[in-house]
């Protein structure tokens, strides 16, 4: 395949936007190749950095942040990259569900998001050579399968299954989110997000502390490594000087340190174990 096949119309009446999130960073060329192959093929499309500062390989964290996001992205293509596998058996895949495709790799970083647009209606592999670029090499799924795949489908030159063989949805790889638990007066539960201010996002609902009889406006007990802290649950940081506990943007429960970093002060990095009960 040639970056914009002669066989399709340069210009389409209907183009929906390609949200492309990544590991790549922003030090490398990456980024800009897979937006230029975009570009190539399907100029008309508009493409939404999500983010490109996942760690590099960190499945959950991408898959976490594309749960974030994609309830506030518009409808149309979800271009995600974080593949440790890449050159591996791994398949390569594009989903279709009521929100739009979701294009990457088959390794548990689309399925949360899928799930929670309303799950996978079908599902293809990727696998029709006229939709790849030509390349010696294996280690660039992003610019060589994912990007094409992606352009096609948003600029409409392309169904769903003309990309490759479908497969059941059912085959698709899982990512298992932790959940919270209760036991003993606490909710136990862990760091999933730790955002470039130090605050840290945990997979603890709001009304897990409810279930346990705390309130906004209680001071909660907060364990994690071995240390105690007490923090005020709070609207707002400047509640609490030392420290809060507050529902964030997303409507998860958070720690935050008003002026400085939860994640240094408090040793909450991500996948830290977490408590949260009531402040004797």
């Amino acid at each position: 395949m040639e970056p914009q096949p002669a066989s399709f119309p340069d210009s389409l009446p209907v183009s929906f936007p390609i949200s492309f999130l990544s590991d790549y960073g922003l030090t490398d060329e990456f980024v800009g190749v897979v937006h230029g192959v975009i570009r190539r093929i399907a100029p008309q499309v508009p493409v939404i950095d999500v983010t490109h500062g996942v760690r590099r390989g960190d499945l959950r964290g991408g898959a976490l942040a594309l749960v974030r996001a994609v309830q506030y992205l518009p409808p149309g293509v979800a271009l995600a990259v974080v593949d440790p596998g890449v050159g591996t058996a791994r398949r390569r895949v594009a989903l279709a569900t009521a929100w739009g495709y979701f294009v990457g790799p088959d390794n548990g970083l689309l399925a949360p998001a899928a799930a929670m647009t309303g799950g996978v209606e079908r599902a293809v592999s990727l696998e029709d050579p006229r939709f790849r670029l030509p390349a010696d090499g294996v280690t660039f799924d992003g610019r060589d399968v994912f990007a094409p795949a992606a352009a096609v489908l948003a600029s409409g030159q392309a169904a769903l299954t003309d990309l490759g063989p479908e497969v059941p949805p059912a085959s698709l790889t899982p990512l298992l989110l932790p959940l919270a638990e209760e036991a003993e007066g606490m909710v136990r539960g862990q760091v999933w997000w730790v955002d470039g201010f130090g605050n840290a996002q945990t997979n603890v609902d709001p009304d897990d502390l409810r279930g346990i009889g705390l309130a906004p406006g209680d001071r909660v007990a907060v364990e994690a490594r071995g240390a105690r802290h007490e923090l005020v649950w709070a609207a707002t940081y400047g509640e609490g000087p030392a420290g809060v506990v507050h529902v964030d943007s997303y409507g998860l429960v958070a720690v935050a340190v008003p002026g400085g970093r939860a994640d240094e002060e408090l040793g909450l990095v991500e996948g830290t174990a977490v408590a949260f009960g009531a402040a004797r």
